[in-house]
């Protein structure tokens, strides 16, 4: 492993404004500053977005270096996510590593944020024992715009073998929320109410989708139609199964989401097994995805919950390995909402 290597690592693709600072491979600091305001709209809204992390950037860095016991004349590298995400919120970061990289003569490293969220799994913190996959690695990325099966055949070499072809689990989970009238963002909501819930209380449409992609729109119709349907013959029909609504909502998506991991791993081989991404949170996923491990001898890695959502400890750990291939980026650099992975 090379010493000195400090990097700072910058993440606003969304609405969290995070910095982070990874020396020698080990996260030091990770800073992240959330932004409540769009609760009242149901949804993020860019503009908002974009305008809050101006507002928290500069803050943010400084607490991530501070707590990092670091100093910017002893960064190495900048690090910063060019994509995919809001446009008017990558700027803000791409902007910002672009100025400290230069001021200081340093060079910049663009990351992928889908990759980085694979790359949360080998996040290493100093006092902690730190697990690691092997290679190959079949990774389940599931957040509220992306659902996509990965193989990694080493830190940066991202395979795509499955996708969504409509919507993302996570977007069914806000989505279905947002019909019963919980607040945004609706998947922990799900997930808290899904506890209490009866998983078999109701069925709802599953798609038959081939080979290892996922579709989601078909239930969420489904589920919209079903509640069309219940309401009418009794308005409260929602508040008297709401628990049970959660449940069974939470399983069938749980049972896609495990249904192609398993196909994905049998196919492959790989039995070294992953789940990243924001809903990668979701406490029936999680029991799920360990049940699936212990019948099928998998090597499962659970991200701790702190590095599930948007964070830029996983950019910066992706950095790392960047760095250590050289694989630098100029200032001409742009960000881009959208990254095409073409499917292998």
């Amino acid at each position: 492993m090379t010493p000195g290597i400090t990097i700072l690592a910058i993440e606003s693709s969304c609405d969290d404004t995070s910095a982070a600072v990874v020396s020698d491979g080990y996260v030091l600091s990770n800073l992240i500053a959330n932004q409540a305001v769009h609760k009242a709209y149901g949804g993020v809204v860019p503009e908002l977005a974009s305008r809050a992390h101006q507002a928290n950037i500069v803050p943010v860095v400084d607490q991530a270096l501070a707590a990092a016991g670091k100093r910017a004349g002893e960064v190495s590298a900048v690090a910063f996510t060019r994509g995919p995400g809001l446009l008017g919120s990558l700027l803000v970061g791409t902007s910002f590593a672009k100025g400290f990289a230069l001021a200081r003569n340093l060079p910049l490293i663009e990351v992928n944020h889908l990759q980085a969220h694979v790359m949360s799994h080998f996040v290493m913190e100093h006092g902690r024992q730190n697990r690691i996959p092997g290679f190959p690695f079949l990774c389940l990325l599931v957040s509220g715009g992306h659902t996509q099966l990965i193989i990694m055949r080493d830190h940066l070499s991202m395979e795509l073998i499955g996708n969504t072809i409509d919507d993302a689990a996570g977007e069914a989970f806000d989505k279905c929320a947002k019909v019963m009238g919980l607040p945004y963002p609706g998947g922990p909501v799900i997930d808290r109410l899904a506890s209490e819930g009866n998983p078999d209380a109701f069925r709802f449409a599953r798609p038959r989708i081939q080979g290892l992609d996922f579709s989601f729109s078909g239930l969420k119709t489904s589920f919209l139609y079903f509640l069309r349907d219940r309401v009418a013959e009794d308005p409260e029909f929602i508040n008297k199964n709401l628990n049970d609504l959660a449940a069974s909502l939470q399983r069938t998506i749980i049972e896609i989401l495990i249904g192609k991991l398993v196909k994905a791993s049998k196919e492959t081989g790989v039995t070294e097994i992953g789940i990243a991404g924001g809903v990668s949170a979701n406490a029936g996923l999680r029991q799920a995805a360990s049940k699936e491990a212990q019948k099928r001898a998998w090597n499962l890695f659970l991200p701790e919950l702190r590095y599930t959502t948007d964070n830029a400890a996983m950019i910066g750990i992706t950095a790392y390995y960047k760095y250590l291939r050289s694989e630098f980026t100029d200032q001409s650099v742009v960000p881009v909402a959208r990254i095409e992975t073409e499917k292998s």
